[in-house]
């Protein structure tokens, strides 16, 4: 590789991207590299004498951007010398590979460079990927588990030994080019040619990291995708097979690792040899035959200590007949577990379906009887317990229409969290279907059962839960990978069902009726949840407090920040001992994490000023709890203003999750408080008083003004009398905000609300 010209900057990545005949595709895949959120970088584009219009398109793209780099081969030399093209040529700190027709995530680079520091520069990290499929389907990595950013940040391959059973794939890893140089890794000619790569690089690497978030969109083409293409060219797995094992004679510290890989390897000649749009049937018999000699030759019997790897007992069977050549007892044994799983399918699926079937016959007898319009169905968060817009709702309701019965959906596991006047509804039982079918309203922050089917009569109240800063919806269709669902059919469906969607601000408003357009009508009354925030006492407040265990006399700080699409492990957003160490025994943290990671504990070490409230079952409570909030782009924000207590933003990857999941404004053109970039900005407004001082107090104003319009503490009442007593004028009015008095913090005079004594 060629070393950088001295005055040059070197790039912090060198990005490779091989074409052939992928014209279609060729365009997204270059901006998708050329738009990333972090510009350092040079593309190496690497025409391998395609036929089609792949070199020109590389030419047009050198010729406007002058990080690209324009290679032309002479004649067609494959996937393997075409990166090595330009592999030459790079000159980038770490060197990542990106096939023609695939794309970088929005956000990738900036999230692996992010990574990379944070891991001490490894030789090799590995991030995650998603199958893009022609129909528009994304599926991500289904052993992406195996990616938890959970321990040591950096490790060897011998520490974490089940990366090796991942996809054995070039462009899923960023590499470091003084090892790529010291190692001196190239591609071999061939089909199969990331073999001989990817080995080598993750068994010989002193440091490797993971990254817990999908960088590459892996396309799956209907048509002239090469592994679905049938050719002998399959047959080159073999030889690059006899590499790898070459490469580990040669390297006798790597020789541990034979057994590993010599069941990777049995069990990729398996794959090839089950697909049947890859060999011709002539070479079949002389791919099983190759496949056991190569088997034989290096097999070599497991012993303590080696690197294991899991197997299934079908797949030791299946491993153990090719090696020993036995084909007709190999094709034997598949059709006896074909015939098996079709079997156990069939056994399994028609106890469910019996259940099912009777089930959806209980659901459509109880459509044919009469409603009962005195019967009120709630749910909230994919059945979770008693919570957020409808159990405001559930308890004015009940207050106000004592004749009305009301219902809540929920796992039997949140049964504990429902008031005693509501009646607990498993879903998927006898008792829920009938339900559906014959309450008189149905209200939900979520969407309902995908099998609804709406009765004329029934009333349908979707109360949303949060006011959108990320996008939603529609607006969701260019972000695949960030889409909760790629069924917009559907999602659309469940929509024309409603008659009342509640708004909470007039910016609410217009998002959801654009990005979920239907036919129903927009109630602007404010969101229920927030009531309490106006009838809560300072006496309220401090009972709260002492329940949470806030030590007397601190400040509490709420911490909760949002999900980061593409991840599943837990982020740790903050060093919160430090932070606390940093501000002083006057600090208290509550840390509420958001409910997609409620599966993940935190990593956090113990202190006595820090409150893991996360599962705590009301973040009203914790709200009026604390002092001030801080969070990152949470919807919480804009709840929390309707206290008019201080909120600061901590926005450390504003661009990177503007680009992930998309936003419908820039947050940093008018946030609701102080603003931290860093960790250190956050530590300093806390530290010199920022967070509660005059300029916050002015963009906190100016945010209440625009997002909490209707938050007065009468939102609950409005929607009753609308919803379920027929009132058409909204009532009580709203009242001003100059008006209002939401609930004082814990260290703020007491100016008791009229409504008081919210908790016993």
């Amino acid at each position: 590789m060629p070393a950088p010209t001295p005055g040059c900057a070197v790039p912090r990545f060198s990005v490779i991207v091989p074409a052939y005949k992928v014209q279609a595709y060729l365009q997204e895949g270059l901006e998708s590299v050329l738009s990333q959120s972090y510009p350092d970088l040079e593309l190496i584009a690497v025409d391998d004498a395609s036929p089609d219009a792949c070199g020109s398109i590389i030419d047009e793209y050198a010729a406007r951007d002058p990080r690209v780099t324009a290679v032309h081969l002479a004649h067609n030399l494959g996937l393997g010398p075409a990166r090595n093209a330009g592999l030459a040529r790079a000159t980038g700190d770490y060197v990542l590979f990106l096939d023609g027709d695939d794309t970088l995530a929005p956000g990738a680079l900036q999230a692996i460079t992010d990574r990379l520091k944070a891991t001490g520069s490894p030789d090799v990290l590995v991030y995650d990927y998603a199958r893009v499929f022609w129909t528009g389907e994304v599926v991500r990595n289904r052993l992406s588990g195996r990616l938890s950013e959970e321990g040591p940040a950096s490790f060897r391959l011998a520490d974490r030994p089940g990366l090796l059973g991942m996809l054995m794939v070039v462009w899923n890893k960023a590499y470091r080019r003084e090892y790529v140089e010291r190692e001196n890794l190239t591609f071999p000619p061939g089909l199969y040619e990331d073999t001989p790569w990817t080995y080598p690089a993750l068994l010989a690497a002193e440091s490797v990291a993971v990254l817990d978030r999908v960088c590459v969109h892996y396309r799956q083409r209907r048509t002239g995708s090469i592994l679905t293409t049938t050719s002998r060219r399959h047959l080159d797995v073999f030889d690059q097979y006899e590499r790898v094992f070459a490469q580990l004679a040669a390297r006798p510290e790597l020789e541990r690792w034979r057994p590993a890989v010599h069941r990777r390897m049995a069990e990729h000649f398996c794959a090839v040899y089950a697909d049947p749009r890859r060999l011709p049937r002539a070479a079949r018999a002389e791919f099983f035959a190759r496949a056991s000699a190569l088997l034989r030759r290096h097999r070599v019997p497991g012993r303590a200590g080696s690197p294991p790897l899991s197997l299934t007992r079908t797949d030791r069977l299946r491993h153990t007949l090719m090696r020993l050549g036995l084909r007709r007892a190999y094709r034997l044994g598949s059709a006896v577990r074909a015939a098996a799983l079709a079997a156990g399918r069939a056994g399994s699926a028609l106890g469910r379906g019996l259940r099912e079937s009777a089930l959806r016959l209980h659901y459509r007898v109880q459509r044919l009887l009469p409603l009962r319009p005195e019967l009120a169905v709630f749910s909230a968060y994919w059945h979770g317990g008693y919570a957020c817009n409808p159990a405001a709702i559930e308890a004015k309701l009940r207050e106000l229409a004592p004749r009305m019965r009301t219902a809540w959906i929920c796992d039997p596991r949140h049964n504990a969290t429902l008031p005693p006047g509501t009646t607990a509804l498993r879903p998927g039982s006898a008792a829920y279907w009938s339900a559906l079918a014959r309450a008189g309203y149905l209200t939900s922050n979520v969407s309902f059962d995908r099998a609804l089917v709406k009765r004329r009569g029934q009333v349908l109240l979707q109360t949303q839960h949060g006011t959108p800063l990320k996008r939603v919806g529609l607006d969701l269709q260019d972000r695949p990978a960030a889409t909760p669902t790629s069924d917009f059919a559907n999602l659309l469906r469940g929509a024309d069902q409603w008659d009342y969607l509640l708004s909470s601000n007039r910016h609410s408003t217009l998002v959801w009726e654009r990005a979920v357009p239907a036919s129903y009508t927009t109630l602007e009354y404010g969101y229920p949840r927030n009531d309490a925030f106006h009838r809560a006492t300072r006496a309220d407040v401090l009972a709260l407090r002492e329940r949470l265990g806030v030590p007397p006399g601190t400040t509490a700080v709420l911490y909760a920040p949002t999900h980061r699409d593409y991840r599943r492990s837990r982020p740790d957003h903050l060093d919160f001992e430090r932070v606390l160490r940093d501000l002083g025994p006057r600090f208290t943290l509550l840390v509420r994490t958001h409910l997609t990671y409620a599966d993940s504990p935190g990593t956090w070490e113990p202190h006595p000023r820090l409150l893991d409230v996360s599962g705590h079952p009301s973040v009203e409570e914790l709200c009026l709890a604390s002092d001030a909030l801080v969070t990152d782009y949470s919807s919480l924000m804009f709840d929390y203003a309707a206290l008019d207590r201080p909120i600061v933003i901590h926005a450390d990857d504003w661009e990177a999750y503007e680009a992930a999941r998309g936003t419908y404004f820039d947050l940093r053109s008018c946030p609701p408080g102080a603003i931290a970039r860093t960790e250190d900005e956050l530590v300093d407004i806390f530290a010199t008083g920022h967070w509660q001082g005059s300029r916050s107090a002015q963009l906190r104003a100016a945010f209440r003004s625009r997002f909490c319009s209707y938050d007065d503490g009468h939102a609950a009442e409005r929607v009753v009398r609308r919803v379920f007593l027929g009132q058409s004028a909204p009532v009580p009015a709203v009242i001003p905000l100059e008006e209002r008095r939401p609930a004082p913090a814990a260290s703020a005079p007491d100016l008791t609300p009229l409504t008081a004594g919210l908790w016993p």
